[in-house]
């Protein structure tokens, strides 16, 4: 994946020629990555799910547990069928990939993943293995849901399936099940094949964008494995640390850029959470004040190049990724100077020593984090000077991690810690590719009900003011994005805002922008909020505690989610002047 557009983009800068079905090579490989990946998710125990599981008491976990296990068992041998029935009915055609390989070759890692998770989901998970009896009720319970299936689908029987994938989803069920066993329920219930889900799913590679999401994906985690977090941090003390507060603003920026390049998956906080509240504690910065700040720049910089999210919006909502980047330049610059302008503040309140400014150190420091920063330089520049495509860019950038921390650092070694880095980033990007695949099955069924144009009547018909409805889409993307994973809210809620923001005239860009920083917001926001639940685990501290630590930092940041939403030259504004 990384090698084929990387060529591709030399060979048209140099050669003026194409490798021919480059692009087609690339999405297959995404999509078997992205299962493979979510098959490791499986085993893992990774999977996105609902942020509410801590909140089960202890005397019902087991049961839960139990209720999510069986749930996702079956729903995972109905979908192994269904793209089974996918691949049959394309077997029979002459479409091919590269070397002559048949399509259905490539669409055949659909059922036999599938398969395998069902498989695995019946065993439970690392967290919660189930016993004997408890994996061969599992597997009953999904073979009579074949049968279930043969059976003329009622109003009661159908409202009770529903019923049951709520409650899974609601106790912790992954919500790519939830989603899965909707759209099939739903499919069934019209009468209409279940097969259309991962037919749906499997078009999802025809999306050009996509394949970034992997490539990037890996790069953020060969430079977290490879110590870019001290490299950094050591960089940005030298030239923000003599500043009034300015180890608070160096761990404010140091947080902000490494959330850029891992996507707001809590490896910010999880890397460099660890390096950066010890040295804020050493300056004699408040305890409270100290764990706030990692715990809110952690999800900071998810506006910025080559963010994930970003990206992953671009490609729901259908809008270009490059405006949708340069759209976001000013908004994530202002969240990152109002989280800086109060660490100053509080650094002038607690008479914290500044430190002298040193132009040598500065200098050495950056020199040292130069590579590090080299990353973003070359996958923007390459987007923004047309050089390369939005994937070419990412494969361009995932190989020059990999060159950094491999050959130049040489921190991973290529046997000895590669793989596990790649079957670590490879989880993520499963998780993600699998919800995103169910999640086209699911809008399949909506555009077929026409459910998008009944909120779209609905909502004009009840709120005439665009304001009105930006207000209440603060409101309510604030309540989900505190529950919902970053990217199961992007993959499940875009394709039904985007519509909605048109018909009140909203840019798109705009609207995109203000959807992505109140999911930023929404990590902070109790009681579910995931950098709460991260920072809790990571520092050992109760959440009642960081709840009432980060709260000056979620009313900073909810003041500017505000701006953008209501100063919409901020979004726009960039775009314009540069004609894009």
């Amino acid at each position: 994946m990384i090698m084929v557009p990387a060529t591709q983009t030399l060979a048209r800068r140099f050669l003026s020629t194409d490798i021919t079905g480059a692009s087609t090579i690339v999405q297959h490989l995404t999509l078997w990555v992205g299962f493979l990946g979510a098959f490791l998710a499986t085993v893992s125990g990774k999977h996105l799910s609902l942020s509410t599981v801590e909140a089960i008491p202890q005397r019902f976990r087991p049961a839960a547990a139990f209720i999510t296990r069986t749930v996702a068992t079956s729903i995972s041998a109905l979908m192994a069928f269904a793209s089974y029935k996918v691949v049959q009915a394309d077997s029979g055609s002459e479409r091919t990939l590269f070397l002559g390989i048949p399509v259905a070759a490539s669409e055949a890692i659909m059922p036999i993943t599938f398969a395998l998770m069902a498989g695995r989901f019946a065993m439970g998970t690392p967290q919660a293995p189930a016993k004997w009896k408890e994996r061969i009720a599992s597997a009953v319970i999904a073979a009579a849901c074949f049968l279930i299936g043969q059976v003329a689908p009622s109003g009661v029987l159908v409202g009770l399936l529903g019923v049951v994938l709520l409650l899974a989803f609601l106790v912790g069920s992954p919500v790519f099940i939830a989603m899965a066993g909707t759209a099939m329920l739903l499919f069934w219930k019209d009468g209409t094949p279940i097969a259309s889900v991962p037919a749906e799913t499997f078009r999802l590679v025809s999306s050009a964008t996509l394949p970034a999401i992997p490539l990037l994906t890996i790069a953020g985690y060969v430079l977290a494995e490879g110590g870019s977090a001290r490299r950094l941090v050591k960089a940005y003390k030298g030239f923000f640390g003599w500043l009034p507060g300015g180890v608070a603003v160096m761990a404010t920026v140091v947080c902000a850029i490494f959330t850029t390049f891992t996507g707001g998956s809590g490896v910010t906080i999880l890397a460099v959470g660890g390096i950066l509240l010890p040295m804020l504690l050493e300056e004699k910065y408040p305890e409270g004040f100290s764990l706030g700040l990692v715990t809110a720049s952690g999800s900071l910089g998810l506006l910025f190049p080559p963010s994930l999210p970003v990206i992953l919006y671009a490609v729901v909502a259908q809008v270009p990724v490059e405006r949708l980047f340069l759209g976001g330049l000013v908004p994530g610059l202002l969240m990152i100077g109002m989280v800086a302008a109060y660490g100053m503040y509080m650094g002038i309140k607690h008479k914290v020593a500044r430190q002298q400014f040193k132009p040598k150190d500065a200098v050495v420091g950056l020199w040292e984090a130069k590579w590090d920063l080299g990353l973003p330089t070359i996958v923007v520049g390459a987007v923004v000077s047309g050089y390369a495509t939005v994937v070419e860019a990412a494969a361009l950038g995932c190989a020059y991690a990999l060159v950094v921390e491999m050959v130049i650092f040489r921190t991973i070694h290529p046997w000895r810690d590669l793989p596990r880095v790649l079957a670590t980033a490879s989880t993520l990007v499963g998780s993600v590719v699998i919800l995103l695949g169910v999640a086209m099955g699911l809008s399949s069924w909506l555009v077929d009900a026409e459910i998008p144009t009944a909120m779209l009547e609905w909502t004009t018909t009840h709120i005439k003011s665009p304001w009105l409805f930006l207000l209440a889409l603060n409101v309510g993307l604030l309540m989900l994005g505190s529950v919902l994973e970053i990217y199961a809210a992007i993959v499940v809620l875009a394709p039904l805002i985007a519509p909605i923001g048109v018909a009140y005239g909203i840019d798109p860009i705009h609207l995109g922008i203000v959807f992505l920083a109140n999911l930023e917001l929404g990590f902070l926001f109790p009681p579910m909020g995931l950098n709460l639940f991260l920072s809790s685990s990571r520092f050992q501290k109760p959440l009642p505690y960081l709840y009432a630590r980060t709260l000056p930092f979620l009313i900073i940041l909810a003041v500017g989610v505000l701006l953008i939403t209501y100063l919409d030259p901020m979004t726009t504004g960039v775009v314009k002047l540069l004609g894009r």
